[in-house]
């Protein structure tokens, strides 16, 4: 599976983790020349905070279109370590 936005591949993986029609890659599968910290935090009654990343290709960002949960609830322990799309980007 993949993501890409803009069009440049930014995640690869064949290990992916879906969770309520979300796929979430490994930490690893992003290429991190395509991603900036974001200070911008949500919270998920189940699954807890939620950080994101900027998706930033070809100079062009796409603002929070990436997220992970660095210390999800136990409800959530499947996506420790993952991340997932959203906002244009395109995964499949």
């Amino acid at each position: 599976m993949q993501a890409i936005w803009n069009g440049v591949v930014i995640a690869s993986s064949d290990d992916i983790v879906t969770v309520e029609g979300n796929a979430y890659f490994p930490q690893e599968a992003l290429d991190p020349t395509c991603v900036q910290p974001s200070e911008h935090r949500s919270v998920c009654g189940w699954k807890g905070e939620a950080h994101y990343y900027n998706v930033v290709v070809k100079g062009a960002v796409n603002p929070n279109a990436a997220w992970f949960y660095p210390e999800p609830k136990e409800a959530a322990q499947q996506i420790q370590g993952r991340v997932a799309f959203w906002k244009g980007v395109q995964v499949g």
